[in-house]
């Protein structure tokens, strides 16, 4: 009986050049790879250094007087100086993060969900004026986003800041493509059973999603926490300042004199670390769920 031809695994690309030619590429990668490092490096190593040193030589990777006085600062813990509300930050953006990424984990994947299975008139219509708010840069809705947010009396306020952004065009975008991979004959067997359109969508189809919504989750959690433009027209006061808002007015010299690149490099890299430890955990659900949308069965 012959045997069938076992399928060749694809080789890296590299893997394909003679042993010198792979050599020289790994190391211009990691040549590479480091230059991308090299300012989260210097943020790293600024922020324990003190602000002398660090204005002095700010290219240098290794602080000479390592010192824990940015962060000590930072959180509150220092006597004698001006401390920063770095705490009062950190708890507004992650409030607003929380709920925002809840809000569109739920919405987004409603509205998608709709689009893809349900059909209704205008249906079409509206999922071409959801490709059109992509379309539309954000800094073209600051003005008419004030003016909304002034005439319904949210402006300075949580729900404001919050509203506003518990839906994106985005996201349904990409909730619409995964439902759209589904097979059909899933749905239409719970619906044999009984089930009506909420029943599928909530205990079939959604947990069926799992890599799309945990990208969801990601994308949702890192724009909403870096988000800048809407929390600088929707605000006014100090103590609706998020993480990005409070650390622009920082850097633009609004909380103190001086360079203080240690503190500013500090507080940077502190804000940091959440989305980055968010992204790391679900990278290989990320990479998963961005590319479901994709196939198709």
């Amino acid at each position: 009986m012959p045997h069938a031809d076992k399928p060749e695994q694809e080789q890296p690309v590299l893997g394909r050049f003679p042993r010198p030619v792979r050599i020289l590429g790994y190391t211009a990668l990691a040549g590479f790879a480091l230059l991308y490092l090299l300012p989260f490096l210097l943020q790293l190593a600024n922020s324990f250094k003190t602000d002398p040193e660090a204005a002095a030589n700010p290219m240098s990777l290794f602080p000479g007087d390592g010192t824990l006085a940015a962060y000590r600062r930072l959180f509150g813990l220092a006597d004698g100086v001006a401390n920063v509300p770095f705490l009062t930050w950190l708890g507004n953006s992650t409030v607003i993060a929380v709920l925002v990424t809840a809000g569109r984990v739920l919405f987004d994947s409603m509205a998608g969900y709709a689009l893809a299975r349900l059909r209704f008139p205008g249906r079409r219509l509206l999922f071409a004026f959801v490709l059109a708010v992509m379309a539309v840069p954000g800094v073209v809705l600051l003005i008419p986003k004030f003016l909304v947010l002034k005439s319904f009396g949210m402006f300075d306020t949580y729900s404001g800041m919050i509203l506003p952004l518990l839906v994106d065009a985005a996201g349904i975008f990409i909730m619409k493509q995964f439902f759209e991979s589904v097979p059909r004959e899933i749905e239409e067997a719970a619906r044999i059973d009984g089930a009506g359109v909420l029943r599928v969508f909530w205990s079939v189809v959604l947990p069926m999603s799992r890599p799309s919504l945990i990208t969801l989750t990601v994308l949702s959690f890192q724009g909403s926490w870096n988000e800048f433009t809407h929390f600088l027209v929707s605000t006014q006061s100090s103590e609706h300042d998020t993480l990005t808002t409070g650390l622009a007015h920082f850097v633009s010299g609004g909380l103190g004199s001086g360079t203080q690149y240690p503190l500013k490099l500090a507080a940077a890299l502190v804000s940091t670390i959440p989305v980055a430890i968010l992204f790391f955990c679900f990278q290989r659900y990320f990479v998963r769920g961005a590319n479901s949308g994709s196939l198709k069965e």
